[in-house]
């Protein structure tokens, strides 16, 4: 399948284009980027084309992969699914409910196929582990500890305007709702509180009735780095693997899965835009409950 790619930043450069490059189910047509002179020199690199007008990689593809911040990707996204481009999106596929939406309902219009990349749905020791608690009952909850320093200096984000702007639960959060969803059942609630920086505490509420919490900052001092999901039932403990499968491996699997979508007629996948869509709607409300919380000088 053709596939055109969207992007020349750094998440574009290590991993979506050498995913292109390498997964044989694609033919990696060309890159356009908001910046000519970018895209011209990735796709001097990769050997593809370069497109100065996006509609002109459109008329050329397929598909499209996107790697552009979220307020980006979901107007850029909406135009490819009404020119009948199927989507292989990056999360979060947008930064408001209402153009979620926008974008789902192009792409329920013109009945294109839509896979988003949350990391480890893709990463095989990640997604046995949910197999093995979907074989056993009596799980009532778990939580997430994520702690990085991915915004500081020397970061290869650090410059991520998208993610300075909107902080760890937009950029770790889809993650962590994932892995959390396919693990205790659909989040149907959300409740959120900050700290200081970008640090934000969810508690969340599964269908079913299972409870969990997320914890999770881009500020942690790089000594404090640390990652678990663990959940906890009548089985004792169980903490997800973190398995040693790269990210561009990981998209490799995404980008399969989107050709098998789309060659089938099977639109549906379990990280598709209509998922994609919830979780945004997750993080506005976990947003606004922290936005009307009173601040700590208020509440003492």
């Amino acid at each position: 399948m053709r596939f055109g790619l969207v992007g020349t930043g750094y998440w574009a450069r290590v991993t979506h284009a050498v995913a292109l490059a390498r997964e044989p189910v694609v033919d990696f047509t060309g890159v356009w980027g908001r910046d000519p002179g970018r895209a011209a020199e990735l796709a001097e690199e990769l050997g593809v084309q370069s497109y100065l007008e996006y509609e002109s990689m459109l008329e050329d593809v397929e598909a499209v992969d996107f790697s552009v911040p979220p307020n980006v990707q979901a107007e850029l996204a909406v135009r490819a699914a009404k020119a009948g481009k199927h989507l292989l999106l990056e999360k979060p596929i947008a930064t408001s409910p209402e153009v979620a939406r926008h974008l789902e309902a192009a792409v329920e219009e013109e009945g294109v196929a839509t896979v988003v990349f949350f990391t480890t749905s893709f990463v095989e020791a990640q997604r046995e582990w949910l197999a093995d608690l979907a074989r056993t009952n009596g799980w009532r909850g778990g939580w997430v500890q994520w702690i990085t320093s991915a915004l500081a200096p020397g970061s290869p984000y650090s410059a991520s305007a998208w993610r300075q702007e909107k902080g760890a639960l937009w950029d770790l959060g889809p993650h962590a709702l994932f892995i959390l969803s396919a693990a205790l059942g659909s989040v149907v609630d959300v409740a959120a509180d900050a700290g200081a920086g970008d640090l934000v505490h969810l508690v969340l509420h599964h269908q079913g009735g299972a409870t969990s919490t997320v914890s999770m900052t881009l500020e942690g001092p790089p000594e404090a780095g640390h990652f678990e999901i663990t959940l906890w039932g009548d089985s004792g403990l169980s903490t997800m693997p973190l398995g040693s499968t790269s990210p561009e491996e990981a998209l490799c699997v995404a980008l399969q899965e989107l050709v098998e979508c789309a060659t089938t007629g099977e639109r549906a996948h379990p990280c598709d835009v209509h998922f994609g869509r919830h979780v945004v709607e997750l993080l506005a409300r976990a947003e606004d409950s922290i936005a009307g919380r009173p601040a700590a000088h208020e509440s003492a």
